[in-house]
């Protein structure tokens, strides 16, 4: 058997019905097989010092399979014994069991025209993120039929989006089901009971090829890029969302009920809409003063959009929203997030280096703007902002919204690892599990003999060296 580095076996632990929640039982150590078909993690009881043994094997399509899970139970000898057994015995792949839709490949495109960003993923330098893709793809607990073929084509970010979350809830330690084509996901812990996600994504007005499309230029006033056309676009979605009327599902009712949404209005969009949601949902226009010799953050209430008065804002602020509990954000459901988690795990990188440019967000009282930084993903450095992971963890970026007038509200403790925003008597509160919160950033694919950029040469221009290749997020 071989030993199989931790990061990897997080990985492949996102397949399983909790992901990396294990209680009391955490794994110690992973190896894997030869062939890379089987994969063992003795795991450790935290109080009687009792092991336990994990066994999982692929599938015949490729998804992974417990064979054996028992913990508490066993001596180390005992559960050392049983994974060498199955690690060094000759393998052959799970049969798919009858009745049971067999995974179609992600990398077979076979009669259709991929997207031009789903063919970037076939660039060497985003070997890494093309695995991970393949691999959360896998995990997912029943996918659409046409899961993959959307993901190969026209729904690209749909897709990713589904799998990023996926991801972020299963490192949480959420027991996440797809027992229904709708909501997109169930989710589950024993500290915070249960909630019904459906994911959605905020598309542009005409389609454009993610692949080529340059950022266009964010909007230079700051009551336009707040309030003005991204945020027609996020009502526009979300109130379409609203109207499948999920919260009268069978399966839903009475249950707490989140939109998670992601942006992809336009090329770069994602670096600065994220104001434009927070003001649309609660109802309010943030601006900068100066007082006493400080600028500081005032809150102007709102009830309608400027750009189209019939937009009323304050999704929350209405009696027929209270069924909806949360929305669920991120700026960060991107191509470049699908490489810089496995960068991130280190390792040699051959030709090339994946930098973050970005703005750390200020929680000092009033501040709007962020703390610029600008870090190689595969860096020490980088790796310490994400303790205890060691590596960027997928809910780095994720932020809960709260509605204060929820008729069922989301338990924060659902998602341990969010950022979560709380209505307070005095506003709204924010809690952050992650002590350095990104507001938004770039990644920089360089040559690896360039240096790494400062963050005041490079976060805040329109334009960046043709030579190099930026992604959002």
């Amino acid at each position: 058997m071989i030993p199989l580095q931790h990061f990897i076996f997080d990985v492949y632990a996102l397949s399983l019905p909790k992901g990396l929640g294990f209680g009391d039982d955490p794994p110690v150590c992973a190896w894997s097989g030869s062939d890379h078909l089987t994969v063992g993690a003795l795991t450790k009881n935290c109080h009687s010092g009792r092991h336990g043994v994990l066994i999982m094997r692929r599938r015949e399509d490729d998804v992974w399979v417990v064979l054996h899970r028992k913990v508490d139970f066993y001596s180390e000898e005992e559960a050392l014994t049983i994974i060498r057994q199955a690690c060094d015995e000759p393998a052959c792949r799970v049969p798919v069991p009858s009745g049971t839709r067999r995974r179609a490949p992600l990398w077979d495109t076979k009669g259709c025209e991929p997207s031009g960003i789903f063919k970037l993923l076939g660039q060497s330098c985003r070997e890494r993120g093309a695995w991970m893709l393949n691999q959360l793809y896998l995990a997912m607990p029943n996918p659409d039929p046409n899961w993959a073929r959307d993901c190969q084509t026209g729904n690209f970010h749909t897709r990713l989006w589904e799998t990023l979350l996926l991801a972020s809830f299963r490192e949480q330690g959420l027991l996440v089901t797809q027992d229904y084509p709708s909501p997109d996901f169930h989710v589950t812990n024993k500290a915070g009971g249960d909630a019904w996600v459906e994911a959605v994504t905020v598309n542009p007005p005409e389609r454009y090829d993610h692949a080529s499309a340059v950022a266009t230029p964010f909007p230079q006033d700051r009551r336009e890029r707040v309030l003005g056309t991204v945020t027609e676009r996020y009502a526009r979605t979300l109130r379409n969302k609203l109207c499948k009327k999920y919260t009268e599902m069978t399966h839903v009712v009475g249950k707490p009920f989140a939109i998670a949404i992601a942006d992809f209005y336009s090329p770069g969009s994602m670096m600065w809409s994220r104001e434009a949601l927070i003001s649309y949902l609660y109802g309010f226009y943030v601006r900068e003063v100066a007082e006493e010799g400080k600028i500081v953050a005032v809150a102007e209430a709102l009830d309608k959009l400027p750009g189209d008065p019939n937009i009323r804002v304050g999704l929350f602020s209405s009696f027929e929203n209270i069924t909806l509990s949360a929305i669920i954000f991120s700026n960060a459901a991107t191509l470049s997030k699908l490489s810089r988690v496995p960068v991130s795990f280190g390792g040699k990188s051959e030709d090339y280096r994946y930098v973050r440019v970005g703005e750390f967000a200020d929680d000092t009282p009033g501040a709007l703007r962020g703390i610029p930084f600008s870090m190689d993903v595969n860096s020490d450095e980088y790796r310490s902002l994400w303790k205890p992971y060691g590596y960027e963890p997928w809910t780095a970026e994720i932020e809960v919204f709260h509605n204060p007038n929820a008729l069922h509200p989301i338990d924060p403790a659902l998602f341990p690892e969010a950022t979560h925003w709380l209505p307070t008597d005095d506003g709204i509160d924010c809690k952050r599990y992650f002590r350095h919160s990104i507001l938004k950033s770039q990644t920089l694919i360089q040559p690896s003999y360039m240096p790494i950029p400062s963050a005041d040469s490079l976060m805040f221009q329109d334009t960046y060296e043709s030579a190099d290749t930026w992604d959002e997020n």
